[in-house]
């Protein structure tokens, strides 16, 4: 297994009122699923997300990725779980505004000490159509080209995790299926896809689909209508 939650909450406090945003949640992901997760805002997608990466920890229960423990207590060296084990793409993206295109994707290559950074960046950054694009900085790019930089450093680690914020909430049609046929070839490469989105068109080319409701798990299986094609999505 890649993933195994076991009995997890999260709880906040606005005031004097606390909030329950994850509620004894359990599941279980493994090497090579391409999962996603639905809910409405504020069902606790995102929450689900974060403590699954270490940028959040359980209220209760126990969090292990790969073999590491995230929990109550035992957050250490959370920046090298980050480095080695999960990559993100960010809904805000979060990339560094001084750096171009190529550089932001450098940045985390040289940070896990990889070899010959450059010239992978730039695979990377073409492999998601922005080759002609890598010196252009983050102001110099449209909302779909920041979004496409933000997964091209993602998967410029190779980590075994991947966890996706509404990776296709910025981008044209034509430029999602472009960046789902990624998503779904780092599974099949063997890594562990997770991708949280309000999109429920996505949720048919999924091999697992799971379903929150107000913090809770109220659904967790295959598609509803079967796995689809990428070709037969639209939005």
């Amino acid at each position: 297994m890649m993933i195994h939650l076991e009995h997890v909450s999260k709880h906040y406090r606005m005031g004097q009122v606390r909030v329950t945003a994850l509620d004894n949640v359990s599941l279980t992901i493994g090497k090579g699923e391409f999962v996603v997760v639905l809910g409405p805002s504020g069902s606790g997608k995102t929450t689900l997300l974060n403590i699954i990466g270490a940028l959040d920890l359980p209220s209760e229960g126990t969090v292990h990725v790969n073999g590491d423990t995230v929990s109550l207590g035992q957050r250490r060296d959370s920046f090298k779980f980050r480095r080695e084990t999960v990559s993100f793409i960010f809904q805000t993206f979060n990339l560094f505004p001084g750096l171009t295109a190529l550089e932001n994707v450098q940045f985390v290559l040289d940070m896990a000490g990889a070899p010959k950074s450059r010239e992978q960046a730039v695979a990377v950054l073409t492999s998601v159509g922005l080759g002609e694009r890598v010196n252009h900085f983050p102001h110099e790019l449209s909302g779909g080209e920041q979004q496409r930089v933000a997964i091209a450093r993602a998967l410029a680690t190779g980590n075994p995790v991947l966890l996706a914020d509404e990776p296709t909430g910025e981008l044209d049609f034509q430029t999602g299926i472009q960046i789902l046929e990624l998503l779904q070839r780092q599974a099949a490469d063997g890594k562990c896809v997770l991708v949280v989105t309000h999109n429920r068109e996505i949720s048919r080319i999924a091999d697992r689909v799971i379903e929150l409701s107000s913090g809770r798990i109220v659904r967790d299986g295959p598609p509803r209508d079967g796995k689809a094609a990428i070709a037969d999505l639209q939005w």
